[in-house]
C-alpha cells in the first residue's frame, strides 16, 4: 500500500502544473576565484546544494531549480573552470578533484550554507564525496544522479582511460581531442538511448563550445588525468556511506555508456535503505526525464523535511 501511494503522488506530480520557481544568477568571491551560481528559493527552506557534472555547469540544473524552488532553497555553483566561473591559470591553480573540493567548501561558508542536503551528477560525487568527508556535520541526506562511487558502475570507455593515467605525455593530445570533439559531448548525452530526437542539440554544443575556449584543453586534461584518484577512493567512500547510513536518494539514467546500472544498484549494498530509481534516460538524465527526476527529488527530500526516513545522525537541512 506505502509503495502504490509513493508511486501515485509522484505520478500526479508528473502531470500536475508546476510552479516555474525565480532563478537568480549571481556571483561570490572565494579564494581569490569568482565563483558563478545559480539559487532559487527561499534561505528559510531546506537547503540542497547541487554539484554539476563534465563539462556541463550549474546551467544543467536549471530546470529542476524552477520546479523545485518553491519548497526549496537550491543552491548550484560552478566549478573553477567551469561554466561563468573564473578559469584560473592551471600553473597557478590546481585542477585535481580536491581542490574543486576545498573550493566548494569554502564557497558553502561565503553563501552561509552550512546544512544541506547534496546533490550530485557525475564530477559533482567525487567533488561532493571529498566534501561530505571533510564536513560530515553539514551533509543531512545524499542524492546521486549518474554519479558513480562504485567499480561496478565503470563502463568500458574507462579502459581507455588507463592509458593515458600510465603515460600522460604519450596520450594526452589523443585524449584531448576526443574530449573536446562534437561527436564525444553529444555522445555522452545520448549513450545507448534509441531516442536520438528526444535530446535538443544545443545541449552538446554549447557545452561543446565551453570546452574550446582558451585553456580548457590543459584544465580538462589535469581533471581527467587526476580521475584516477577517485577511483582508488572508492572504497574509502563506499565505508564512509556504510558507516553513515544517511537518507540517500539514487537516480540514474540506463542509457549512460559512462557509468552503468550496476553502478547505480550498487549502493543498496552499502545501504540498504538507499532509494533506487532507474530511468529510461542517459548520462544526464534530466535532459529527457525533467519531470520524473523533479518529481522523484521532490518526494525524496519531502519526507526529509517531514521527518520520514531520516536516519539518527540526520537533521532537516537549512541553512
Amino acid at each position: 500500500m506505502k509503495t502504490l501511494l509513493a508511486s501515485a503522488a509522484i505520478a500526479l506530480a508528473v502531470v500536475a502544473p508546476a510552479y516555474a520557481a525565480p532563478v537568480a544568477y549571481r556571483s561570490v568571491n572565494v579564494d581569490g576565484v569568482n565563483i558563478a551560481y545559480r539559487e532559487a528559493g527561499n534561505a528559510s527552506k531546506p537547503a540542497v546544494l547541487l554539484l554539476h557534472g563534465v563539462p556541463s555547469s550549474s546551467r544543467m540544473y536549471d530546470g529542476l531549480l524552477r520546479k523545485l524552488g518553491d519548497r526549496y532553497h537550491l543552491i548550484a555553483p560552478d566549478y573553477p573552470g567551469f561554466g561563468n566561473s573564473d578559469a584560473p591559470d592551471p600553473q597557478k591553480f590546481a585542477y585535481t578533484f580536491e581542490n574543486l573540493a576545498v573550493v566548494m567548501q569554502h564557497f558553502t561558508d561565503a553563501v552561509g550554507a552550512r546544512r544541506y542536503v547534496l546533490l550530485m551528477q557525475d564530477y559533482g560525487a567525487p567533488v561532493g564525496m571529498r566534501l561530505a568527508q571533510a564536513r560530515p556535520e553539514a551533509v543531512q541526506a545524499l542524492v546521486f544522479q549518474n554519479g558513480n562511487v562504485y567499480e561496478e558502475g565503470l563502463g568500458a570507455m574507462w579502459a581507455k582511460r588507463k592509458p593515458f593515467w600510465a603515460n600522460r605525455e604519450a596520450h594526452e593530445k589523443d585524449v584531448i581531442a576526443v574530449h573536446q570533439s562534437v561527436a564525444a559531448t553529444r555522445a555522452r548525452h545520448i549513450g545507448s538511448d534509441p531516442d536520438i530526437a528526444a535530446y535538443d542539440p544545443d545541449l552538446w554544443m554549447d557545452e561543446y563550445a565551453y570546452l574550446n575556449r582558451p585553456g580548457q584543453a590543459r584544465i580538462q586534461a589535469d581533471l581527467i588525468y587526476d580521475y584516477q584518484h577517485n577511483l582508488a577512493a572508492y572504497p574509502q567512500w563506499q565505508a564512509w556511506l556504510k558507516q553513515r547510513q544517511l537518507p540517500t536518494l539514487v537516480v540514474w539514467g540506463k542509457h549512460d555508456l559512462a557509468f552503468t546500472v550496476p553502478g547505480a544498484q550498487a549502493f543498496k549494498r552499502d545501504n540498504p535503505s538507499a532509494e533506487v530509481h532507474v530511468l529510461d534516460g542517459g548520462h544526464f538524465v534530466m535532459d529527457t526525464k525533467l519531470d520524473e527526476v523533479a518529481a522523484i527529488t521532490g518526494a525524496f527530500l519531502g519526507k526529509l523535511s517531514s521527518g520520514a526516513g531520516a536516519s539518527a545522525g540526520a537533521a532537516p537541512a537549512g541553512r
